[in-house]
Order: C-alpha cells, then structure tokens, then sequence
C-alpha cells in the first residue's frame, strides 16, 4: 500500500510548554530512579522527504534525550518510511519493512491509509507526531499500565560485526485472548543526520533521533501467559553503523491486538 497522505506539523510550541511544565529528567536507564518507571515505547513514522516530519522528530529525540516523565522509561523508535522516495528525495534510512509495519498499525488504530508524521504509543495510540501535547497525554496513560519484565544481560560485541546478548521475559501481566505475544529485538542508531539535496526539505540539515535499522522476531511467550521467555540471540551488525550509538531493544507485542506488553533497552558497548 503506498499513500501520500501529509498532515501539517503544528509548531514545536505546544511541546515546549509541556517540557517546561514537565520538568526534563535526564537519566540513564540503568538509574534506580529509571528501574521505578514504566517502560512506554514510542514508534514515530516519518520521512525526510516530508516537510511535516522534522518537528515531529523533534519531539521524539526530546522523548529520548530528556526523559521528561517521573513514570515512564520512554523507548523510542524512529521509523523511516519509503512511500516518500519518489517524491524528489530518497531518505537513506527508509525501509519497505517500517512501511509494512506502519499498514499493520492502520488496521488495528483504524487510521486509514498511513500517513507522516505518525506517533504510535505501546501500540495502541497513534496520532499526528508532532503534536506534543498528545503525546505527553499518551505516554503518561501507557506508564500507569503495569509492564511485563524484560531483562537483556550478557550484551557481546564480537570484532563489531555482530552482538549476542541474553533476553529474559517474566510471565506476562495480560494477555488478549486468542492473541499470540511474540519477543521482538530491535537494533537502532542515534547521531544520524543529513544534508537534504532535494524535495520538500531540500536545503535543510535533519538530525534523527534512535533510528530503527534492524528488527527481528526471536521468539513467542507460551500461549497461556504463565510462563517466561528466555533466549540468547545473535544481531549482524552491517559495518556502515556506528557501534557507539546502537541500542539493543527487546519488547513484547501481541500479533493481532498490536499492544506492546513489555520492553527494555540497552547500549551495545557500555
């Protein structure tokens, strides 16, 4: 399915109030105050060829920088689009796959056709990514919902080619009848940028917040939700990603419903 459907980005304003309001918490996720807080992971789908996107990106990199919510661990997600690449600019970090992922969403939020920039909460909340306001709202109601553990440990960079790391889930809190919860690792990258050469950015230098750059099932929770999930997987990392700024995240959601249970993050070298 490819759409085009661009819905303008309202100024940073709104975001900005709320920060203030807020308070910015800047912790690392290892911090005890960090361990106390929900974990809430948020999905933005955006494109460099949409002149809507970048505001929106903003505000997901405030999302993970700042850590602005006493009860939520906020994992973000950048998600880039390809359904954009014809229209005068090919963004390098776009991806078939985070298009398909994004169809997946628009059945189960009933959004129609997808559309950028697209925030999606613990994946039952989606709405226009750069409007701050909604955003705080969402992400404040996802951490008063009580998560599953998920544990990742024995992270090991092998000659920076690949990562192997042990991923430990507790029996789930809730789960959707007849829904089938699979463990997902995700790989993403931060520091990334880029001159913009043409379309509707053309001229303007974008910064991008953890960039989604590799996403894989590794496994399924027992169907009656009573049991844990263990598993040692192994990530090829492709040589053109800076080591330094990758993250492991793990999370778990349910195929049908699309409800994010759990999830955790960590830095591949420490």
């Amino acid at each position: 399915m490819r759409s085009l459907t661009v819905i303008s980005a309202g100024a940073l304003l709104g975001f900005l109030v709320w920060e203030l309001s807020a308070g910015a918490i800047t912790q690392t996720q290892g911090s005890p105050a960090a361990a106390s807080r929900e974990t809430v992971v948020v999905e933005l789908f955006t494109s460099e060829g949409c002149s809507s996107c970048p505001p929106a990106d903003a505000i997901l990199a405030q999302l993970d920088a700042q850590q602005p919510f006493g009860a939520a661990q906020v994992i973000a997600l950048e998600e880039h689009v390809d359904y954009w690449d014809e229209q005068g600019w090919k963004d390098p970090f776009s991806s078939s796959t985070w298009t398909a992922r994004q169809n997946d969403y628009a059945g189960t939020l009933h959004s129609g056709n997808a559309f950028t920039p697209q925030m999606v909460v613990d994946g039952t909340q989606g709405f226009v990514g750069s409007r701050g306001g909604t955003a705080r709202q969402e992400i404040e109601k996802a951490a008063a919902v009580k998560k599953s553990k998920v544990e990742i440990s024995g992270v090991s960079l092998v000659a920076n080619k690949s990562v192997s790391l042990k991923v430990n889930v507790e029996k789930l809190a809730s789960v959707t009848s007849k829904d089938t919860a699979e463990v997902l690792l995700a790989i993403t990258e931060s520091g990334l940028h880029s001159s913009v050469k043409a379309g509707e950015n053309n001229g303007k230098e974008l910064q991008h917040s953890p960039v989604l750059r590799e996403l894989k099932t590794i496994g399924a929770m027992p169907k009656n939700g009573e049991e844990g999930f263990a598993a040692q997987p192994t990530v090829k990392l492709d040589a053109k990603w800076n080591v330094q700024n990758l993250r492991a995240v793990v999370f778990v959601q349910e195929k049908k419903s699309r409800r994010i249970l759990g999830a955790a993050a960590v830095r591949i070298t420490q």
